[in-house]
């Protein structure tokens, strides 16, 4: 999927010089990419294409990066990389919380930059694997088929990312992953020095929206599903 003529990514970015460097690395690293300067633009582009990625900028004329999120996700899930010049945690939860699949915030390197791509790819191909069984933990119930979670028999809805964080430490339960951990496996990063606030940032989305309880942390060493194992 990575890399291949077949790969088609949209870059949605006001700023031009950005959007023209970011377009010609990934074109060089073998993808098809299409660019859009504003957030209606890059609304259409996606419904006319329906590419495999979209890197999406927060601020833009017209609609901003967390509408066209909403709109180009209401079809079809889409890995949706998010780039600011904001620093915010709030921020980043109301990326993560309108289908954002990961974050970067500028300036970023372009090496840095590709292999977050690369690494989303890479998850949404490994989502289309057969699944593994369901989870029941206490109040929550995982469907790895269906991707859903249910927390006292109610569908809560989570992002691509947030299902795999969750599903990922429910598969061991009790035992701490650490972040460069997380990141590898969920995010799959091959070097998980980097995005341990990402991390964090998706810990605390999973929270607010399946309680405090599920996830634990771990100070100074990571996060657990669950209750510690015996």
């Amino acid at each position: 999927m990575e890399g291949t003529p077949t790969t088609t990514i949209v870059i949605v970015e006001d700023e031009a010089a950005i959007a023209g460097a970011l377009a010609a690395r990934l074109r060089a690293e073998g993808f098809a990419v299409e660019v859009a300067h504003d957030g209606l633009r890059g609304v259409e582009l996606c419904d006319a294409i329906a590419p495999d990625l979209v890197v999406l900028d927060v601020m833009l004329p017209g609609i901003d990066g967390h509408e066209v999120c909403r709109r180009i996700q209401r079809e079809r899930p889409v890995p949706v990389l998010m780039l600011t010049a904001l620093d915010a945690e709030t921020d980043l939860l109301v990326g993560l919380g309108v289908g954002a699949d990961d974050y970067m915030t500028k300036p970023f390197s372009q090496r840095e930059f590709v292999a977050r791509v690369r690494a989303l790819l890479r998850r949404a191909q490994r989502a289309t694997e057969p699944a593994a069984r369901p989870i029941v933990a206490g109040p929550i119930e995982i469907d790895p088929e269906r991707r859903e979670i249910r927390r006292d028999g109610r569908l809560v809805h989570l992002t691509a990312t947030e299902f795999d964080l969750v599903h990922r430490l429910a598969l061991r339960p009790g035992v701490v992953m650490s972040r460069e951990q997380l990141l590898e496996e969920v995010w799959g990063y091959a070097d998980g020095t980097a995005g341990g606030r990402t991390v964090d940032s998706h810990v605390a989305a999973v929270r607010r929206k399946l309680g405090a309880d599920v996830l634990r942390t771990v100070q100074g060493v990571g996060y657990a599903f669950g209750r510690p194992a015996p």
